[in-house]
């Protein structure tokens, strides 16, 4: 080591440059000035060509498994008659409502025992006799949160559902 080589001192947190040679060790002046005595076998050249070679490699970031119960999206049911059963034309404009009812019930029971937050019921545009019905079924609910008179009460064909 000569005089104005960078150096770091072993066990201690300071850095430096050699301002004099000695025998036995070194002078180092610190970042503020300060210059101290170091024995040789303390004093460690600091070679920044040392890391040039070295490859830093990007290791992937670990993502965090999100739980099945925290999961954003909402449960979805379609009440068109054509998804509930396989003939739809074997049954009676009373008989389709009752299964369509049963269904949206059926679905209603299926979140709540399974904790699920949000549900969208998809009731489609039409007479808005299907509709009716759902909105007859959700106000009868309690700890359930519905939008029934907003904007879109006449013009979307679905209804979103959240429990409390």
């Amino acid at each position: 080591m000569k005089i104005g080589d960078a150096v770091s001192i072993l066990d201690d947190d300071l850095r430096g440059h050699i301002t004099s040679v000695k025998p036995n060790g070194y002078d180092v002046k610190d970042e503020f000035g300060f210059v101290y005595f170091f024995p040789k076998d303390k004093v460690l050249l600091l070679d920044k060509s040392l890391y040039d070679d070295i490859k830093v490699s990007v290791k992937k970031e670990n993502t965090k498994p999100v739980s099945k119960k925290h999961k954003k999206e909402a449960f979805r049911i379609d009440l068109h008659f054509e998804n509930l059963v396989k003939n739809p034309h074997d049954y009676e404009s009373f008989e389709r409502l009752m299964i369509q009812r049963e269904k949206l019930q059926e679905s209603i029971e299926f979140c709540r025992k399974h904790k699920l937050k949000r549900m969208i019921i998809i009731h489609g545009i039409g007479d808005g006799v299907l509709q009716n019905m759902v909105y007859d079924v959700i106000r009868g609910l309690a700890d359930v949160e519905y939008d029934d008179d907003g904007f879109f009460y006449h013009q979307s064909g679905s209804i979103e559902l959240i429990f409390k």
